[in-house]
């Protein structure tokens, strides 16, 4: 850009310490400059936390996705988020790209938290006026928080990079019924057709899938299957194994959140059908553990673009989850 849209004497960027290239871009895509956060521990592991660059009333952005060391990424964020609040900032905003306690939005058992509720709660608290993020794993967990939220899609990304391909005989599935909306907003922008798999989750890593519900996919030679998040690949490697049987001999895997702990990745390349997996940089993956089938795309655009917006008081309703359009 040649000149900032946003007054670069009014607002501050910061960054964590779980993804600040995303950070970086986001204040690129906006022509601005990230300020430095200094970050360190004292003997007892305490967490020592310093931004260099006064706040006081201005409108201040910290980029921070709760990525593993998970916790360690959490706290980060609200020392982060009080610092700036004790300063005198004039607004908070929480860009947070990857809300990873989203997968906690309900109670399935007894005595057991509500995770993305607690820490939603903790968020406000902390000093966040208004929070941004991407393609929550629960798309209840937006009504969590008190404050503004704005969660963003992933889609135009995945749409201008799969536009151009050959997709003749190609069918986009969700692994479960819970991303089936998804799904058929992806596969809508390209006249495809959508099916889902039958999933019961057994455990955090195990998941049994019985079958498929939907449009057939017999005549279909290619699938895409569309995601929110992969952690230990059990749901992907599941669903992939059922559209093998059913006569699906090439897979692309696309989903917004790469996170590829315990094995996962690996386990998904090394199913010969499993050609390509497109993920975004929500998550940062260090390029020596990018395998030559992954595909990380940026959503740094998506995140400056709304940024500007909402600082112009503009609308970004083209750019929420669910929105038909995005």
């Amino acid at each position: 850009m040649t000149e900032p849209v946003l007054d670069p004497n009014e607002v501050r960027f910061f960054s964590g310490s779980s993804h600040p290239q995303l950070a970086a871009d986001i204040v690129a895509h906006l022509g601005l400059p990230l300020d430095k956060t200094y970050i360190s521990r004292f003997s007892n592991d305490n967490l020592y936390i310093q931004l260099d660059a006064s706040v006081r009333s201005r409108v201040v952005y910290i980029v921070q996705s709760l990525t593993p060391p998970v916790n360690d990424a959490l706290v980060e964020l609200l020392m982060m988020l009080d610092i700036a609040r004790s300063a005198s900032a004039r607004e908070i905003h929480a860009i947070i790209p990857y809300f990873s306690f989203a997968r906690s939005d309900k109670k399935d058992a007894p005595r057991i938290s509500i995770t993305a509720r607690l820490v939603a709660d903790l968020i406000q608290t902390a000093g966040a006026t208004h929070i941004m993020t991407m393609m929550l794993h629960s798309p209840q967990v937006h009504g969590f928080f008190s404050i503004p939220a704005d969660p963003l899609t992933s889609r135009p990304v995945f749409n201008r990079y799969f536009e151009g391909r050959d997709l003749e005989g190609t069918v986009v599935v969700a692994p479960d019924m819970g991303h089936a909306k998804s799904a058929a907003r992806f596969a809508k922008g390209f006249g495809l057709p959508v099916a889902a798999g039958d999933k019961e989750r057994i455990s955090d890593t195990e998941v049994q899938i019985s079958g498929l519900v939907g449009r057939p996919i017999q005549g279909h030679r290619r699938a895409i299957i569309y995601d929110d998040e992969i952690a230990t690949g059990g749901s992907i490697a599941g669903i992939s194994q059922v559209l093998i049987e059913q006569g699906i001999q090439e897979i692309w895997v696309a989903c917004t959140h790469g996170v590829f702990v315990r094995g996962g990745l690996e386990r998904l390349v090394s199913i010969p059908q499993i050609t390509e997996i497109v993920t975004t940089d929500t998550v940062y993956i260090p390029p020596e553990k990018r395998h030559p089938k992954l595909t990380v795309l940026s959503v740094a655009a998506v995140f400056g673009d709304a940024i500007s917006r909402n600082y112009r008081r503009q609308s970004i309703s083209d750019l929420f989850v669910y929105g038909e359009d995005s």
